[in-house]
C-alpha cells in the first residue's frame, strides 16, 4: 500500500505536499478519511471518546 502524498493544513485548509504548511508553517494531514475496518475492536470507544472532545469543544 502507498501512502498519499497529498496532505492538507490543519490551521488553514490549504492543500500541499509538505509535511508543513507553506503559507502558516502549521501542521498537515491526509484530507482522505480512514478505511473501514469491520474487525475493529476499538472503534466504539475513539467514537465515544471524540463525541465527548466535540461536546466538550462546544461548552467553551
Amino acid at each position: 500500500m502507498t501512502e498519499s502524498i497529498l496532505r492538507v493544513c490543519r490551521a488553514c485548509a490549504r492543500y500541499t505536499l509538505a509535511a508543513s504548511c507553506p503559507a502558516c508553517g502549521g501542521a498537515t494531514r491526509t484530507p482522505h478519511p480512514a478505511r473501514f475496518d469491520a474487525t475493529d475492536r476499538y472503534g466504539r470507544y475513539r467514537r465515544r471518546l471524540l463525541a465527548a472532545v466535540k461536546a466538550e469543544a462546544g461548552k467553551g
